[in-house]
């Protein structure tokens, strides 16, 4: 078994969002595929402090847990390369700079922002693309921290191969001198992340689609300070719906922690960022996170961007919550019931939860598809004017065919099988169809948009507030 070490290192400059938190899911994947081999480490790189949101570490932390991604060290467990949070780890990049600075690989930037802005002035004026290197200083001033330290590099063509793009190649004019230690002694993410892979072991690097023009520098970084290149991976983008920009805030890319209040499930969510750009070459749909540990391959990962169709993620809630058991499911659902549910006991809330499992998209249906099971609900005569056959029938038509219904009910036992029974004789004796009938009864004992089957639905109802409903229905109308 190959050993892997991988890793996740998101800035805590705001919420984790579905690009992110599905680089973290591939990168826990490789991970766990390893069995026994491998690890998977959760480090915090916090060194831009003009960003850092306050609070947004506890929030990756959440986030992750609640999808189960769980991280073998890091921040909060630890670990032999603690500690995992870059701003406490300052004197280790400061000695890996050292030793750039005395191969003569790094320098002291002497050039205030007004003088490089000049520099880039110069260059656009003269057609050219600015590169810091044509303005190295020929006698740099010693490194004492007060100033930026630029790495100096050495252009040249790079051919490597990336585990999902294939290979790749470039010329010498994608190198450039760059900061790796701004003049508030934090190290830039160029620079910090290399030392960290390199010290903590990490084999596999994943990252976005947007780090790739960088990857030229990194490389120069790698051959200076005569680092071992982990294998490196690039994630395409994930896209919009229409597919023509990159996923932002108003395009749905919103706090992962969303969905867990809106009732989706962690395991749909995996299968859901899972399959966002992979597939493993079959027509299966629904993965456990099981199915996924063993099939996952960076080599099925599309070279293309993946689209976001939260419809899709809809849909894939709904499969995962028809897998759980009443149980499981009755567990997962406590948030979501409302105070009349809770009052009337867990007995009665599986019963009606086994009822409507199979119409639930999402935790947060709960309410909408159930209270009336719990509460009188409230007349919304809308529903029938909004209903063509049912306006067709005219007030006449409805009130006969309810006093019709109240008729068959009031005899029938309240077993699904009998009053599936009574509801196909009603048909007969009215001559109506099941798309009209049914409907209407079951807008008068429920006043709900949906409801499971209707004899099953009356069965758990019972006769007394069946019955009760279609005469105040009857009353009304009246």
């Amino acid at each position: 078994m190959t050993i892997v070490r991988s890793r996740f290192a998101p800035s805590p400059t705001g919420f984790m969002h579905v690009g992110g938190v599905r680089t973290a899911l591939f990168s826990w994947l490789l991970a766990r595929q390893a069995k026994g081999e491998g690890t998977f480490i959760l480090r915090i790189e916090d060194t831009d402090k003009a960003r850092e949101v306050a609070g947004s570490i506890q929030q990756i932390e959440k986030s992750l847990q609640w999808l189960g991604i769980e991280w073998d060290e890091g921040v909060d467990k630890g670990g032999p390369d603690a500690p995992y949070l870059q701003s406490e780890r300052l004197p280790i990049y400061l000695e890996w700079a050292q030793k750039l600075i005395d191969s003569g690989r790094a320098y002291a930037d002497p050039y205030t922002a007004e003088e490089v802005e000049a520099f880039r002035n110069e260059a656009k004026a003269a057609k050219r693309p600015f590169l810091f290197r044509d303005h190295r200083p020929e006698n740099p001033p010693v490194y004492d921290g007060t100033q930026p330290l630029r790495f100096k590099s050495d252009p040249k063509a790079y051919k490597w191969h990336d585990a999902v793009l294939g290979d790749l190649s470039t010329g010498p004019d994608a190198i450039d001198d760059f900061i790796i230690v701004k003049s508030d002694g934090y190290p830039t993410y160029n620079f910090s992340h290399i030392v960290d892979d390199a010290i903590m072991g990490v084999t596999h690097v994943l990252r976005s689609q947007e780090f790739i023009a960088s990857t030229p520098k990194f490389l120069n970084i790698y051959d200076a300070l005569e680092i071992e290149r982990p294998i490196l991976a690039t994630l395409p983008f994930v896209m919009a719906i229409d597919g023509k920009k990159k996923l932002g805030k108003r395009d749905g890319a919103k706090d992962i922690l969303e969905y867990a209040s809106d009732g989706y499930l962690p395991e749909a969510m995996i299968n859901f960022l899972a399959t966002l750009g992979w597939n493993d070459g079959t027509e299966q749909e629904i993965f456990t996170v099981d199915e996924l540990i063993e099939k996952f391959q960076l080599d099925r990962v599309q070279k293309s961007p993946a689209r976001f169709d939260e419809q899709r993620l809809l849909w894939l809630n709904g499969q995962h919550i028809r897998l759980l058991s009443l149980d499981e499911l009755f567990a997962r659902s406590h948030n979501f019931w409302s105070d009349k549910a809770h009052e009337a006991g867990e007995e009665r809330q599986k019963q009606v939860l086994e009822l409507v499992k199979d119409r639930l998209k999402t935790l947060a249906d709960i309410p909408t598809i159930t209270n009336y099971f719990f509460e009188e609900p409230i007349p919304d005569w809308t529903m029938i004017e909004g209903n063509k056959q049912l306006v067709a029938l005219g007030n006449d038509g409805i009130r006969e065919l309810l006093a019709q219904a109240v008729v068959a009910l009031s005899s029938s036992e309240y077993t699904p099988e009998a009053l599936q029974e009574t509801l196909n004789g009603l048909l007969e004796t009215t001559g109506q169809k099941p798309g009209i009938l049914f409907s209407l009864i079951r807008l008068a004992v429920s006043w709900a948009p949906f409801s499971p089957a209707l004899n099953e639905t009356l069965a758990v109802l019972g006769p007394d507030t069946v019955l009760a409903r279609l005469e105040n229905s009857l009353s009304k109308l009246s």
